[in-house]
């Protein structure tokens, strides 16, 4: 593909990375070297400019490089996973705890539909630009309210993930919202949340999974392969379940 006005662009010089909205405005300097609008427009993808590597952004990258947080975003280590544990293609996917929308991104990019909920204001309005920023979420129905306060039919949903600081609060409103069988997923970062949750979900949810997810990244020098002096380690504690009749 060649570069246009409005296209989101990955730029790789050297060990960095930026993510760009192709804007006429644009002007990228690193090192002493400069890139401008007029240097990538028309230009293909995977082509090198004045040392620079241009290239089309994946989901991740722009998840990672190019939403503006408000809150902690699920990496894509944990959120890709979840999504293929909940094996929500062409299914209704509830969330709740939209946060700064990356997840619903990821969740988006599979299900038929997904409808979250987020109740602070500030939160959900930086959702909706993000996902507006990269042309995402077109089957997305968001919400700004509570899911508490939400008044949904009793087995709506295929799917749900959760991400929310007391989900044991909304254990009983989920289960109706649930089909039975629907496979659940909680993100937690502490352990006791975890506990806790456990307790709820008993009686009510079974197959139950705890577990994390831990990803190293290596150092790309063929004569000194070693893992990179820092790692992101410990992000979340990922429950698993599905409601029981």
């Amino acid at each position: 593909m060649k570069f246009k006005e409005g296209d989101a662009v990955l730029i790789v010089y050297r060990d960095r990375k930026y993510l760009k909205v192709l804007t006429k405005d644009f002007n990228l300097s690193v090192m002493g070297n400069t890139l401008t609008y007029s240097d990538l427009l028309d230009r293909q993808e995977g082509e090198q400019v004045k040392g620079f590597l241009i290239l089309k952004p994946t989901l991740e990258e722009i998840l990672m490089l190019g939403f503006k947080r408000k809150t902690q975003v699920v990496y894509p280590k944990d959120s890709f996973y979840i999504a293929f544990k909940l094996d929500i293609k062409d299914k209704r996917v509830l969330e709740f705890g939209t946060g700064s929308g990356a997840m619903t991104a990821v969740l988006s990019q599979l299900a038929k539909e997904v409808w979250t909920f987020e109740a602070v204001k500030d939160f959900y309005t930086n959702a909706l630009k993000n996902w507006e920023r990269f042309e995402l979420c077109k089957n997305v129905k968001a919400h700004n309210m509570d899911f508490m306060e939400s008044d949904v039919e009793d087995g709506f949903f295929d799917a749900c993930f959760v991400d929310v600081k007391e989900p044991w609060l909304y254990v009983d409103k989920l289960r109706k919202a649930l089909k039975s069988g629907a496979p659940c997923a909680f993100i937690l970062p502490t352990a006791n949340q975890v506990s806790q949750l456990l307790k709820a979900i008993d009686g009510g949810f079974g197959d139950v999974e705890v577990l994390e997810i831990l990803h190293r990244y290596y150092k790309v020098n063929p004569d000194r392969l070693r893992p990179e002096d820092r790692m992101v380690a410990h992000t979340g504690y990922l429950v698993f379940c599905r409601k029981t009749t």
